[in-house]
């Protein structure tokens, strides 16, 4: 629980209605209950401040140019987020936690490789099952080299219009260019498909087009990282214009018990993240579908004053988040 300090804090600003205020103390909470590693508190703390993303401190982005729009309906093409997500939140086997590790140290240590005239990678490719990781990776690796994070919008970037969505990714390309961003493309087989498919018309074709002469020409300042669960059906000539290709897989029952260690600090429980029992119980879900079970289950632990978390609640709980939509 927050300090008596910044609750009071908290409720004097809400009871004064000082916005301003009650954010900092918001925050403040937020940053003492992630130090006691109680990271979905914390997390579900500020999707309620912030929603979906968390905003670039206004300080921030009076230093940023002002972010494109598409022609058609005048939206920023991107949303830019202050990263918040550090290393120890991303879990991954050890091939792809070292990939991400390798592409940290190039990056931190650019002015060794410019040296002997080499560059750190800036363009890299997530695949995988959904919820495996690829986004908080992004946030991740955005957090450790203290850049903003911006979402490319592709419910924007796509236009209707012959002609506009190859000219939006062009004014992002610019922009990312001049601007340091980690800059996720996610769901980037909407921009990457096949070429030989026959169900798409020619405009995709077009953009598929417009996508590899931008890679290959781009040289900028941010880093590009899209991300896919569809990788079988992106085209074959856009596996070469990535630096690095870095996969995220279902976790195997082996690595269950390091994800289960995470998502669980913080919380007491009544059973070994290595029983055989609990491994069954989360084998072949994705790292986002088990922290929603533990998610559920904690609440229903502290909405009920138990003390401890006991397998049979996460076994609920997995049968709650995880129904079948009808």
């Amino acid at each position: 629980m927050a300090s008596g300090k910044i609750l009071r804090q908290l409720v004097k600003a809400g009871a004064a209605g000082d916005a301003a205020a009650f954010r900092q103390a918001s925050e403040a909470v937020i940053r003492e209950e992630r130090e006691k590693q109680h990271h979905l508190l914390a997390n579900d703390l500020e999707q309620i401040l912030y929603g979906d993303t968390k905003p670039v401190p206004m300080s921030q982005l009076r230093r940023l140019p002002e972010v494109p729009t598409d022609k058609e309906k005048q939206l920023p093409l991107f949303d830019l987020r202050q990263p918040q997500r550090s290393l120890e939140e991303l879990v991954l086997p050890s091939e792809g936690q070292k990939a991400v590790e390798e592409l940290l140290e190039e990056h931190r240590r650019q002015d060794v490789l410019h040296t002997y005239g080499l560059r750190a990678s800036t363009k890299v490719l997530f695949f995988g099952p959904p919820g495996c990781g690829k986004t908080l990776a992004a946030e991740v690796i955005a957090c450790e080299l203290d850049m903003p994070l911006a979402i490319i919008r592709l419910d924007v970037l796509v236009s209707s219009y012959l002609g506009e969505t190859a000219a939006n990714l062009r004014k992002i390309f610019d922009y990312i260019a001049q601007v340091p961003l980690a800059a996720l493309f996610d769901e980037f087989d909407a921009l990457g498909k096949d070429r030989t498919d026959s169900t798409d018309h020619g405009e995709l074709r077009r953009v598929v087009n417009a996508v590899l002469q931008m890679m290959d020409a781009y040289r900028g300042k941010s880093l590009i990282i899209a991300a896919t669960n569809h990788e079988q059906i992106l085209d074959s000539a856009i596996w070469r214009r990535f630096d690095d290709v870095i996969e995220f897989p279902l976790p195997t029952p082996e690595f269950l018990p390091k994800i289960l260690q995470l998502k669980l600090r913080g919380v007491r429980r009544q059973f070994d993240v290595e029983n055989p029992e609990v491994i069954e119980l989360f084998n072949g879900l994705s790292p986002a579908d088990i922290e929603r079970v533990i998610r559920r289950a904690t609440k229903r632990m502290i909405l009920r004053n138990q003390e401890f978390l006991g397998a049979n609640d996460l076994l609920r709980a997995k049968e709650r988040e995880l129904r079948p939509v009808r």
